[in-house]
């Protein structure tokens, strides 16, 4: 029988717990209004636990736990799509058994499909690993004929016990999160500002964004949920309320979200710089803080948010229908997944207008506004024969945006290359379908026919597809659009001026280095002097794990086939 192993205290830079020597919770500290610990200090974390407050102390952990014999389990944060045969694939939710963690950024575990790397960082550990033997039907069967008076007994306490590891969870990895948070406020922000002739207002608002204001609400958050928290009985804590309460206050994440990216590049490019690296350094040492440079610091706010859904469905899942916080951490988990979903989406949105911004750079001949002054999403592409009332038929390849329609024309001898030919605004003009036949406004036979009829003028635009079924993806395309736009409108869906032009100078640099034969993404380094227990993997694999090329959390997702009809273009190319 595989032994339960209650693995709460083996977490990430974002989640490391404080636990005490005799197995229980110190008492935190909470924070007052000002900002101050009243309890803890930093020395006081680590003689509690110095051990995994230290960098590589995790792996350690887990790496101890596996040699004597313990399945421990992680849980996907984000999906992690790949085609490489070295890597193990899963979606977000996927529950994988980790193998091996002797390397900080790739750990070997099994899903139900095969045994693999996969990036430590997408992963979060459960709080209470399964015991496989639970999982018997036979065993269950046993119990109920020869006990269940004993059985129903032993398997309440039990389920009090998982549902006090995951309060304990909960609470220790906010603790946590909130000193990470002081550090940067206090251990970088102050120290920067200090320093008026190396860093402008507009840098500092760029690398750091709202995390004062994270700062600040957390703070308040952390001392309502120590309210709600039962020292003595913490399986009969009632949260739900706490993150009910806090649910609206949880969007100024999405601003912060947004502005990751930007703050990576801003870092990356200081970083270039040695007095940078030095300066930062000694920022960090002289708050005392772990071993982790500032851009992981910064990217726990992102990670944080993404993690509490996780966490609530966990509690939920220990959590009885007949307690009294049930209902509230339903409707919390929820909440915080709807939260999660809108960030997530925002993200989406934000690697999409990078991608739009290339393939504007990549067309001949653009004229007018950015594709990004009103768009921010491809719908649909393909192409379209467009007629005119003289009977003319012209070819062209449209790129359906959210608000504008894009028309170009394929170079005759290099098809991969296209020239602008003009566009359409979406907003001023009605999708109408055409029965096949004679158009009588037109006077001409029509074959998969489709009218774009202004609102405002007479203008009428008429297109044909070669196909039944893509003049059917056609229309439910400008349906789609409609929607998106309205979603977007309600959701206060707006991408931020700064991100946009962001986007273009980054896209019009990348067209530069290219033409001058430069790699846009440098190889990942070969992790050096890994051996794995496993000999049938013998190298970690040889990308670094996405979010830290992207400097973003989550991977890309898998392309689109709107996407995959722009790599045949040659545009949109990574």
């Amino acid at each position: 029988m595989v032994a339960r192993v209650e693995i709460a205290r083996f977490w990430s830079l974002e989640s490391l717990h404080v636990v005490s020597s005799d197995g229980g919770t110190e008492s935190s500290a909470l924070v007052d209004d000002n900002g101050s610990e009243e309890d803890f200090s930093y020395e006081e974390l680590c003689q509690t636990n110095p051990r995994y407050l230290q960098p590589g102390g995790e792996q350690l952990a887990i790496n101890e736990l596996i040699s004597d014999g313990s399945v421990v389990f992680a849980e996907a944060l984000w999906d992690h799509v790949t085609m490489d045969d070295q890597e193990l694939g899963f979606k977000a939710g996927d529950v994988i058994q980790v193998l091996e963690a002797s390397n900080k950024d790739w750990w070997w575990g099994r899903n139900e499909d095969k045994e693999a790397w996969f990036p430590a960082s997408f992963v979060r550990l459960r709080v209470n690993q399964e015991e496989l033997s639970e999982n018997s039907s036979s065993s269950h069967g046993e119990e109920r004929e020869d006990g269940a008076g004993p059985s129903c007994h032993r398997h309440s306490e039990n389920k009090h016990q998982m549902r006090t590891n995951v309060i304990q969870e909960i609470m220790n990895t906010e603790r946590v999160y909130i000193k990470h948070l002081q550090d940067i406020c206090e251990g970088y922000i102050r120290q920067c500002r200090k320093h008026t002739g190396m860093f402008t207002v507009a840098q500092l608002a760029t690398i750091f964004g709202n995390i004062e204001d994270i700062y600040k609400f957390q703070r308040q958050f952390l001392k309502d949920l120590e309210k709600k928290y039962n020292k003595e009985e913490p399986h009969l804590s009632e949260l739900g309320s706490c993150f009910l309460q806090h649910q609206e206050g949880f969007a100024i994440y999405s601003e912060y979200c947004n502005n990751h990216p930007g703050a990576c590049l801003e870092l990356s490019n200081l970083m270039k710089q040695s007095k940078y690296r030095h300066f930062f350094e000694a920022c960090r040492l002289l708050q005392q803080m772990i071993d982790i440079a500032l851009d992981g610091f910064l990217l726990t706010p992102v990670q944080k948010i993404c993690k509490y859904p996780l966490q609530l469905a966990e509690l939920l899942k220990y959590t009885t229908q007949e307690h009294s916080d049930y209902n509230n951490i339903k409707a919390a988990y929820e909440a915080m997944k709807n939260v999660a979903c809108l960030i997530n989406e925002r993200k989406r949105k934000l690697e999409s207008i990078n991608k739009i911004a290339q393939w504007q750079v990549s067309i001949i001949g653009w004229e007018g506004l950015n594709i990004l002054d009103r768009s921010s999403e491809l719908i649909h592409s393909g192409e379209l024969t467009r007629l005119t009332k003289q009977g003319k038929s012209q070819q062209r390849t449209f790129f359906l945006f959210d608000h504008q329609l894009v028309s170009c024309k394929k170079d005759l001898l290099r098809r991969d290359m296209l020239y602008y030919k003009g566009r359409m605004d979406m907003d001023q003009v009605e999708t109408v379908d055409v029965e096949d036949g004679r158009d009588k406004d037109w006077n001409l036979h029509v074959r998969n026919a489709f009218k774009l009829v202004s609102r405002t003028t007479d203008e009428v635009h008429l297109f044909c597809a070669r196909k039944q079924e893509d003049k059917a993806r056609w229309l439910q395309a400008c349906a789609d659009e409609r929607r998106q736009v309205q979603e977007d409108r309600e959701m206060g869906m707006e991408i931020p001026e700064n991100q946009k032009k962001l986007a273009m100078l980054n896209a019009q640099k990348a067209g530069q280095g290219k033409s001058k034969g430069y790699n846009s993404c440098p190889a990942a380094p070969l992790p050096q002097g890994l051996h794995p227990l496993h000999q049938r993997h013998v190298t970690v694999p040889t990308s670094i794990p996405q979010q830290q090329v992207f400097a973003l959390a989550e991977p890309k997702r898998k392309p689109s086939l709107f996407w995959h009809t722009f790599h045949k273009l040659a545009p949109f190319r990574k």
